[in-house]
């Protein structure tokens, strides 16, 4: 156990670090109580990617908070071509506050996207479409795939469902036909250029903020 000096003035936050440097610097002050502050961020500064309210908190304390405030909506992604995007729909999920992530395929994803936001994250594995979609309807979530089929119909436009799992496919491909067939609903997003699609991290961020528009702020679909 590391002691916190007695000697130091007023407590306080640690100074700032240089543009450089990422969080801030051991804590200036009598150490605070409480436990879920973490000795050594406290002596040896907090440089880790989360917001100032977390700042020197032990880890487990910090997702033992963010349980307590999690959304509804959870989210998953078609992983069978080990897809590069999950770990920006990861960590985009931890901005949301997601429930959980799912991984519908390959188990092993990279992680490099997350920004180590997973660490935070509940990320939660399903070998096949088929035990997604069982665990799915077992929780009594409404499965909404996010593509562009011709039977899809504005994301835009739809009252997306308070508890539900948005569901994407890999980049390419897709959807794939099961999870198509699966779903309560398929929702296409609005564009406007030439382009046939977008990055699918880049839908997956369009969608979860339909759902915290509705559902966070009350904006009633139209």
């Amino acid at each position: 156990m590391i002691e916190s000096p007695e000697t130091l003035p007023a407590a306080e936050p640690g100074p700032e670090l240089s543009a450089h440097e990422v969080g801030v610097g051991p804590w200036e002050g009598p150490w605070p109580e409480g436990d879920h502050w973490d000795p050594e961020l406290l002596a040896a500064g907090d440089r880790r990617n989360v917001v100032d309210e977390y700042r020197y908190w032990k880890h487990d304390a910090i997702v033992a908070d963010l349980d307590t405030k999690r959304h509804e909506f959870h989210v998953a992604i078609e992983n069978w071509q080990h897809d590069l995007n999950i770990g920006s729909v990861v960590r985009t999920a931890n901005a949301f506050m997601a429930k959980e992530v799912h991984i519908i395929g390959r188990r092993r994803w990279n992680r490099r996207g997350a920004m180590v936001t997973d660490r935070y994250q509940h990320v939660r594995h399903h070998p096949t479409v088929e035990d997604f979609t069982e665990w799915a309807r077992s929780e009594g979530l409404a499965i909404i795939g996010i593509d562009n089929f011709p039977d899809s119909v504005p994301l835009e436009t739809y009252d997306l469902p308070r508890n539900c799992v948005l569901v994407f496919g890999q980049e390419g491909p897709g959807l794939t036909p099961e999870v198509h067939e699966a779903a309560e609903a398929t929702l296409s997003i609005a564009q406007f250029g030439s382009t046939r699609s977008m990055n699918a991290s880049a839908a997956a961020a369009i969608a979860m903020h339909g759902w915290v528009r509705r559902h966070v702020f009350g904006q009633k679909v139209s």
